[in-house]
């Protein structure tokens, strides 16, 4: 039961890291030791897995898609997205500053303890890295784009999204942002729009099946080299997730509210003088820290288990 609860607890900690643009749930679950166990129960999906449903050999089926896992973890994920969605578009709103600063810290810790995954920085291991950093830098200045909201067009974000919701360092509700669908999809779950909900479900169902074959040949084949790339994505990334921006340009959504499009990071002096604004310096440091340190004890308490099961 201990167990149960201590993945049910990573569940949460994904759920949150994936509702907030700029940060990875994939990114927590390798931190806290679970990422290969979950690449794998997902690709488990496979023609044998059919073979024993049309058996309804349901006791053999459920071993072998590693469903105890599974359903602890998604049950995790799935309480941190409809609990928390109110509170994260709560804080975005109002607390941006220290909600971007918390998120800053988790994404550097998260940077250094991915990094120590890779064996050997030889040159092909670190240019992947420094290519992993120009593409997450990339994809963090990429503009916004506001999108139709058809239900196809939900289901190919949810399975755009979903992928780079498995991987480390690349956050699939930024890639929601960019498709413009973010906010939406959020506020479908905020007032269980059940058509939105399950379309977008089924698209990320499919996508998550078709990608994590993908990643598992990856990992197996050019281990280094793929850890040094996401590592890279994260550093990148964190371009996103600095906490004070100068709004340069601005857009009206479908439901007519202004929103910024393309942003500068500033200083937070620059900030209270462009804005008039508190930048809440002095919260933003200790809510960095906080997640920095946050980071800091799933993995020493992911590595402690990770001995005693040996």
């Amino acid at each position: 039961m201990k167990d149960y609860l201590f993945l049910y607890s990573k569940g949460i900690a994904m759920g949150c890291a994936d509702a907030v643009p700029g940060v990875s749930g994939g990114t927590i679950a390798f931190i806290s030791g679970i990422y290969e166990e979950l690449v794998s129960s997902i690709r488990s999906f496979n023609g044998e897995a059919l073979q024993l449903l049309f058996k309804y050999d349901m006791k053999d089926l459920w071993k072998h898609i590693n469903g105890t896992f599974l359903l602890i973890l998604l049950s995790g994920i799935g309480t941190a997205i409809l609990s928390l969605s109110r509170l994260i578009l709560y804080w975005l709103k109002n607390y941006p500053e220290m909600l971007w600063a918390f998120f800053f810290g988790l994404v550097v810790a998260s940077a250094i303890v991915v990094s120590k995954k890779v064996s050997e920085w030889n040159a092909p291991v670190i240019v992947s890295g420094l290519l992993g950093t120009v593409t997450g830098y990339c994809i963090t200045v990429v503009t916004p784009a506001e999108t139709s909201v058809a239900l196809w067009f939900v289901f190919l974000s949810g399975m755009i999204s979903i992928c780079a919701m498995i991987l480390p360092g690349i956050s699939g509700s930024f890639i929601l942002v960019l498709l413009g669908k973010y906010e939406y999809v959020l506020g479908a779950v905020k007032n269980f729009d059940m058509a939105v909900i399950l379309t977008f479900s089924a698209g990320a169902g499919i996508g998550i099946l078709s990608f994590s074959h993908l990643l598992n040949w990856l990992l197996s084949r050019f281990h280094d080299l793929t850890i040094a790339a996401l590592t890279g994505i994260m550093i990148g990334s964190l371009n996103k997730v600095w906490p004070w921006k100068k709004v340069l340009e601005t857009y009206t959504s479908h439901s007519g509210e202004i929103k910024p499009l393309i942003e500068q990071n500033i200083l937070p002096t620059a900030y209270f003088e462009i804005t008039q604004k508190d930048p809440c310096l002095l919260w933003a440091v200790i809510l960095a820290i906080i997640g920095f340190a946050l980071v800091c004890f799933l993995e020493k308490v992911s590595a402690e288990n990770s001995s005693q099961a040996l």
